[in-house]
């Protein structure tokens, strides 16, 4: 990959981990309750936003692959890492792969929780 790419996923993704803040700050704070909305709704809008930019690239509207790198891998990758779960479980399923969607799907959101919850608890080993 070139330095250009780089850049341009840099950019990008100083643009979505601002907007993830700016979004979910302002959901969490109209929405007051136990259940994390605010992450909830940047997972939810994130995967809706980057199916368009998918869906805008292989009908070749954005062309320009510094772009496709600013706005999917960087700018999405960094409002939510849940929308390339989400596009790439689609993506699994339209391809007739039930079986590997189902597998995929389950195990990652059972290892991540499994895992965060190891995560956390080693710290609290540690320093608990």
């Amino acid at each position: 990959m070139k330095i250009d790419t780089y850049l341009a996923i840099g950019i990008g993704g100083f643009i979505g981990a601002i907007l993830r803040a700016y979004t979910a700050g302002i959901i969490n704070h109209a929405f007051k309750h136990n259940i994390p909305f605010g992450t909830m709704a940047v997972n939810l809008i994130g995967s809706f936003v980057l199916g368009v930019l998918i869906g805008l690239i292989q009908y070749q509207i954005i062309q320009n692959p510094y772009l496709k790198s600013l706005l999917t891998t960087g700018m999405m990758g960094a409002f939510t890492t849940f929308s390339t779960f989400a596009i790439e479980s689609f993506f699994l399923i339209k391809n007739g792969l039930i079986i590997e969607s189902l597998v995929y799907i389950l195990l990652n959101v059972i290892g991540s929780i499994i895992l965060a919850g190891a995560g956390y608890k080693s710290i609290e080993a540690i320093f608990g």
